[in-house]
């Protein structure tokens, strides 16, 4: 009876040394990463070093209480992770009214350049011979336009794609290495244009080999205000992801100015347009709280 007593003793004092291990230990931030350099760059000399990869790890190094996790996969899978519920955040989406049914956003996590028609020069007198078109206007002629499935280019872009895109003018695509093949179509003329950004274009146009050959012409939607600029940390809609976008948004307002921060995307842009955007960075950016 006595050793009983004694191992019964012994098993609580386990148990009770093993229950505050368990209730304390960190939770998991699930970060959601595409293949889309140089947002995200996974391989190679430069892996780590997308603009995403950077503000991802400013952000993680600044809360220590959690442990963090990189996930890759495409976007409907983001999607899937997040109306499920999942402990999950994504560094950097636009908003929109689909995805505020199931994310919460943070204050504004990246100020970039918005996105642009990307076409081969030689076709440069279908769209016009302009260097600013109306995207409404192109989706009503004859020319086939990519764009990626589930992916948000800003209200403007989206609103124009949804309202006069269909079956004849837009071609979807998703897949891995969605931005590699997309201009891998434009190069061998099975696209007439693509939508991206002008980072995105020149990133891959350099890794095609064809950055001579492609040229970007600027949305005319997207100039009417700032919102195809401005893109969110997000994370799932439930009580978990809405104390995270507390934490996140304090950290933003203290890293934002900072140059780590700021030089994560102002090295991707060419050197003519860093004066402009650095001042827009200061005036619009670092401004923008809600």
């Amino acid at each position: 009876m006595k050793k009983r007593m004694m191992l019964l003793c012994v098993l609580s004092v386990c148990l009770a040394l093993l229950v505050p291990a368990i209730s304390f230990g960190k939770d998991t931030v699930s970060w959601m990463e595409a293949v889309a350099p140089p947002f995200f760059i996974h391989e190679g000399e430069l892996a780590g070093q997308g603009y995403e990869d950077v503000v991802t790890d400013i952000i993680t190094e600044q809360l220590p209480q959690y442990d963090h996790e990189r996930i890759i996969a495409n976007i409907t899978r983001h999607y899937q992770e997040f109306k499920d519920g999942r402990r999950a955040c994504n560094v950097g989406l636009f908003k929109t009214p689909e995805r505020e049914e199931f994310l919460y956003y943070s204050i504004p996590s990246f100020f970039t350049l918005p996105a642009v028609i990307i076409i081969n020069k030689d076709k440069y007198r279908q769209f016009g011979s302009k260097k600013t078109v109306k995207l409404e206007d192109l989706l009503k002629k004859n020319l086939i336009i990519g764009r990626s499935l589930n992916r948000s280019y800003g209200k403007p872009v989206d609103n124009v794609l949804d309202t006069y895109g269909n079956k004849k003018n837009i071609f979807q695509y998703e897949g891995a290495e969605l931005s590699l093949n997309f201009f891998e179509m434009l190069k061998f003329d099975r696209l007439d244009a693509l939508i991206g950004l002008p980072e995105e274009a020149m990133y891959q146009a350099e890794r095609l080999g064809i950055r001579d050959q492609i040229m970007t012409l600027t949305i005319e939607e997207n100039q009417t205000s700032y919102d195809a600029w401005l893109s969110y940390v997000a994370c799932s809609k439930n009580d978990w992801g809405a104390n995270v976008i507390k934490e996140i948004n304090s950290i933003l307002l203290e890293q934002r100015p900072t140059e780590r921060y700021r030089k994560s995307y102002e090295r991707w842009l060419d050197e003519g347009s860093v004066e402009g955007y650095r001042e827009l960075y200061d005036e619009v950016f670092l401004r923008a709280i809600d």
